[in-house]
């Protein structure tokens, strides 16, 4: 049987603390560093999209991705 998420509470009954069992810690914290990676993905795609749409507003010209791949080659 899983032990239960136990609160710690001040004198007035406001919750403080939490404790979690361990096995249950470690699965939200898979979760929560996922979940983080993909926000830092999906930003990362979000800023080049609007750097694309500023550049073709600007005419202003992009690397290609033949010459990002290339670029440490040598």
């Amino acid at each position: 049987m899983a032990t239960p998420i136990q609160f710690i509470v001040d004198n007035e009954g406001h919750k403080k603390s939490v404790i979690v069992p361990y096995k249950q810690w470690e699965e939200l914290n898979q979760r929560y560093e996922k979940l983080n990676n993909k926000v830092h993905i999906l930003t990362g795609i979000k800023e080049a999209l609007e750097e694309v749409a500023h550049s073709r507003k600007t005419g202003k010209k992009l690397q290609t991705l033949s010459d990002f791949l290339n670029e440490n080659r040598d």
